[in-house]
């Protein structure tokens, strides 16, 4: 069921333990055997819950984690409630949808936005949103705009350029960053890498490792100083404000 994108692994298992899960006609039962061209059929009650759930999209600040509280510092769910919920964009409907408390619960954060980093987070009840963003096989674009400086010797050391970093930088660590570095002693996957303006990159990933764009960024000299996450797939920010949140529109998609 997970693999026909019809639900996550979790919603699968309660859905049959309910008896919301018919195959080939009749209920199924957990860790039975499915033949690839059996006829699975989901029930109504089902697609009703599932038709509740919500995804939220934040503009996170900074000094936020997004998953769960560490080291003193709160989860960026935290912020979610009707104070700080955006109504300010009207070319969504979702932006005219009431809070409720319910819409809080069993929010799972979906990729990684570290606490020094601002921008798009997306927060989900929905297992298909979760799987396609943060699965295995998720090969969803992830935009973030950087600002670097250049800091051969360490962003402490001696030589430390903070203006037309573009000009001093060489070409061909460009080239690394957009293909041929390693993290974890895994091989990235190619990454789009360009010059914004002098002291700004923008990068495309379809990865997201922990804190990859700083640690991609150090291995060829870059100091970051800033990084706005503002796109996730077809999602964009916006003008979604920095410490405010929308439901995803039934219109938009990842």
């Amino acid at each position: 069921m997970a693999e026909l994108g019809l639900c996550s692994r979790r919603e699968a298992d309660a859905w049959i333990a309910r008896g919301w899960v018919l195959v080939n006609g009749e209920p199924a039962v957990m860790g039975m055997p499915v033949p690839p061209d059996a006829n699975i059929e989901i029930m109504p009650q089902a697609r009703h819950e599932q038709a509740g759930q919500v995804t939220i999209l934040m503009n996170k600040p900074m000094g936020y984690v997004s998953g769960q509280p560490e080291d003193g510092h709160e989860a960026a769910a935290t912020l979610i409630g009707e104070p700080t919920q955006w109504r300010g964009d009207d070319r969504h409907p979702a932006g005219n949808r009431r809070f409720a408390p319910e819409h809080t619960r069993g929010l799972a954060p979906c990729g990684r936005l570290d606490i020094d980093s601002i921008g798009l987070l997306v927060l989900t009840q929905d297992g298909r949103i979760a799987r396609q963003l943060i699965g295995d096989s998720s090969g969803v674009e992830k935009e973030y705009l950087v600002r670097v400086q250049w800091a051969p010797n360490g962003p402490q050391g001696q030589g430390v350029i903070s203006q037309d970093v573009q000009s001093v930088f060489p070409k061909a660590d460009l080239g690394l960053l957009r293909h041929g570095l390693s993290l974890d002693d895994q091989p990235l996957k190619p990454a789009e890498v360009d010059w914004m303006n002098p002291e700004q990159l923008r990068f495309v990933l379809i990865e997201g490792k922990k804190r990859q764009i700083r640690r991609m960024c150090e291995q060829v000299g870059l100091h970051v100083v800033g990084l706005k996450r503002i796109r996730i797939g077809n999602v964009m920010l916006g003008n979604l404000p920095v410490g405010q949140w929308r439901y995803l529109g039934a219109d938009e998609g990842f």
